[in-house]
């Protein structure tokens, strides 16, 4: 593969940790399909890693819960014909996974307090218009 496949800042997939597995793919290639192993699946046993942070460990085994079979998270990738390049398909998506469940929570939204001058003035302007119209009705011109 082209290289260590980076989750966030210096915590990298380590290559020791990922089971790889080959079968035929029924994607695009024609005869070619038949014949050769093109299908990847990647396999990374999360809750058995010690390449993540507990912290990250914890939230990623949390948030992809519903994708986990025994804490091994599984990625299949068959887009490709070539063998190789469904690999490298199979760890970014793994990695980008990874990156995206052990990002840490957004910040709480603050509630914005409305000031009190600007609510007066949307008021006085709504009463305004509504005098406005009420003007235009043809009521009292006898």
């Amino acid at each position: 593969m082209s290289g260590p496949h980076v989750i966030r800042g210096s915590v990298v997939l380590p290559e020791a940790e990922l089971g790889w597995r080959f079968s035929r793919s029924s994607g695009p290639g024609g005869q070619h399909v038949n014949t050769s192993d093109s299908q990847v699946e990647l396999r990374f046993d999360l809750a058995a890693t010690q390449a993540l942070p507990e912290v990250w460990k914890e939230r990623a085994l949390e948030r992809l819960a519903g994708r986990l079979i025994d804490g091994v998270l599984t990625v299949r990738a068959s887009d490709h014909r070539s063998q190789w390049r469904n690999r490298e398909t199979a760890a970014v998506r793994l990695a980008g996974l990874l990156a995206e469940a052990t990002a840490p929570p957004p910040k709480a939204r603050r509630k914005s307090r409305i000031p009190r001058g600007i609510n007066e003035r949307r008021l006085r302007e709504k009463k305004q218009r509504g005098d406005t119209k009420r003007g235009r009705s043809g009521r009292g011109w006898d």
